[in-house]
Formats: C-alpha cells, structure tokens, sequence
C-alpha cells in the first residue's frame, strides 16, 4: 500500500512549483552538444570578475581545517559585519546565503492562519517561505513594475506578521527612495516585521536608493537582509546576513540550523568584507556594463526596466520563450521570467564586456530570424 505523498503534504506546498535556478552551463553543452567554453552564462545574477583574491587566498588557508566544524556563532564574520554596519554583534543573524534569512524569518514568525505581505514581481523566495509555513501570501499589485507601497502598507491586517520588500528589487531592478521607505515604515505596525532585502545594494552606492541601516535605529520591527553571493562574489559559498534588534536576533538564532554556514564561506567572506578594490571594481564594471547592455536595446528598439542591480529586464513586445530558446542554441543563457508574471521579458545579468557583446550580437540574429 501507497500514499499519495503530494497529498499528504501541507495544502501551501501542494500549490507550490520548485525554485528553477538558471540553466548550468554544462546541462546546456550536454542538450545542445555546444562546446562549454563558447557558451555565456547570464541568467544568475553572478558577479563576472570572479571571486576576489583575497578571499580565495582566505579559502586556501582555511582548507587544512576541513575535519573541524565551522564556528557555529560565526565570532569572526560577525565582528567585521557590526563594525561596518555600525550595530551590535547581538544585532547580526549569519545565513547560508540571504535566502536562509528570508526562511528562518517565515519559521519563527508565520504560521497557519497569519500571512505575508509582498508585491508581484517580486523574489520567488517569498512565496516559497510563506507557503511552505502553511501561512497566507498576500501578493498585491505592482505599480510600474516596481513596489506599491501604499497598497503593501493597506493589505496589513491584524494576521500579517511579515512584509517582504526589496530594494532593489529582484527580477525587476525597480527601487523606492528614502522618503518612501520612511513613510511606510512609520505606518506599518509595531507587531509586524518588515525584511528589507536588499541582495543588490551594494551595486547602488551614491545613486537614490536608501541604506536600510540608517533606518534600524528608528525602527525596531525592521530586518536588514544582504548577502556575499553578487557583489562580493561568492555565491557558491552561499553566505548572507541579517541586521535587526537583538530581540529579533535572537528569536531567528532559535530555529537557525547548527553551523549553517561552512568555515570556507566564513572565511572567504571576511576577506571579500575588507576587500575594498575588489567592490570598487565590481560596481565599476557593472555600471559600464548596464550602460553598454541598455545602448545594444536601443540601437534594437527594445524597450527595458531602468534596473539598480546587477540586471536588467528587457522587454521584447511578445512572448520571451521563443527568443530564450533562440538565445540557447547560440550558446547563451539569460533568464526567462515568466514565472514571475513577465512573459515578454528576460533577465540579463550584467557581464564582462564581450559577454555583454556576444549577448547582443545573438539577441540581434535570433530577433532578425523572427
């Protein structure tokens, strides 16, 4: 005798789909029989500069310690993070990547019965954690692509414990001001807590976008999430963070798993922190790249989301999965995000120059063939 295991799990995952993670360069080599090194990968958001030096000298150095478990508190990772983020160490929760910030959040604050504010278009992460608690999702609206946050802020009842918002926001790139986050956090409720993820920010220093740490100390119901994987250039390594009162702090450290993140990640992430050149470059480089990416679109007569991060969605006035199928048998790889309510759009993560290029020049040649 049998069950039926899909219906015997909780109603929130039945209605799930699984994260689809962009298509690894070597599954496209196998399908297409393409040679691995002729093939561009930008679907994922990864940082093309490679891992900084100094963190993979940090990696080398921690190898002869793999038969030891990771520090379980992360004393060293912590450290440099309430130093430069100008909070207390009680005021940090380490992840294995952000995305284990978003879940320990939805495992110690949803449950049956409470739910989830976010917008459409926004990270698939969030309906995933909400849901899987068998808790509500709220999905409200987006407002040109990008956040609504008056409507977020009047979709909160007296069963939302949770609103996710990004900034910038992911796949989109859309962002809110200061002022905006301002008034919103001094409208939301005290008992709800509001994760500002903000994977990205380190790709919009000087521009408009508001830093969430200056907003900690005036808001004691706000999470500051962020992570190593784009900027720093570690997204194997799958380290993330969050910033938040202590009291919080501590509640997510009840249901954080033991020695979620590994001594190399520990490590490499300490160095790419002190790694100031390496940052520099990285925002040099993707700023460069947006604006080469943006002049390919308007000399094709594409239209794109204007995009804080290191991404941009353009817009291709018909169904994207034709052209992402075009795209593959090129021996490039973006990200279709229909799942995300966009089917005439792909994701482009920023590249190195000829990336960018043969990005291009591919786009030109699939959309010229129809």
């Amino acid at each position: 005798m049998s069950g039926d295991f899909l219906a015997l799990a909780q109603p929130g995952v039945q209605q799930l789909s699984p994260y689809v993670p962009g298509k690894p360069v070597d599954e496209l080599a196998r399908e297409l029989d393409i040679d691995p090194a002729r093939i561009v990968k930008l679907a994922s958001n990864e940082n093309p500069l490679g891992a900084s030096p100094k963190a993979l000298a940090a990696i080398r150095e921690a190898l002869a310690e793999l038969t030891r478990y990771p520090d379980g508190n992360g004393f060293a990772l912590k450290t440099l993070l309430a130093e430069q983020c100008r909070v207390e160490l009680n005021q940090v929760t380490l992840g294995n990547g952000s995305n284990d910030i978003l879940e320990l959040v939805a495992r110690a604050y949803l449950a049956p019965g409470l739910n989830a504010v976010f917008s459409e278009h926004a990270f698939a992460v969030y309906p995933i954690v909400t849901q899987a608690i068998g808790a509500d999702a709220r999905v409200i609206p987006a407002r040109d692509w990008g956040h609504d946050l008056p409507a977020m802020l009047a979709a909160i009842d007296a069963n939302t414990r949770v609103v996710f918002i990004a900034n910038p926001n992911n796949p989109t790139g859309t962002w809110f001001s200061a002022e905006a986050l301002d008034e919103f956090l001094q409208d939301v409720p005290a008992s709800v807590l509001v994760v500002l993820d903000e994977a990205y920010i380190e790709y919009a220093e000087g521009s408009d976008l508001p830093d969430g740490l200056d907003f900690l100390a005036a808001y004691p119901n706000l999470l500051v999430s962020r992570t190593f994987s784009k900027a720093y250039g570690l997204a194997a390594l799958r380290v993330g963070y969050g910033l938040s009162t202590a009291v919080v702090a501590d509640v997510l450290n009840r249901v954080r798993q033991p020695f979620n993140v590994n001594s190399l990640a520990l490590a490499a992430a300490c160095a790419a922190l002190q790694d100031d050149e390496y940052l520099a470059e990285s925002r040099r480089l993707n700023e460069a790249g947006m604006q080469q990416l943006e002049a390919g679109f308007r000399e094709l007569g594409l239209g794109w989301i204007p995009s804080r991060g290191n991404f941009i969605c353009v817009d291709l006035g018909r169904s994207a999965a034709p052209i992402f199928q075009g795209l593959l048998r090129e021996g490039v790889i973006v990200r279709p995000v229909a799942n995300y309510g966009m089917p005439n759009h792909l994701r482009i993560t920023v590249g190195l120059p000829a990336e960018n290029s043969r990005f291009l020049e591919a786009l030109s040649k699939v959309l010229t063939r129809g």
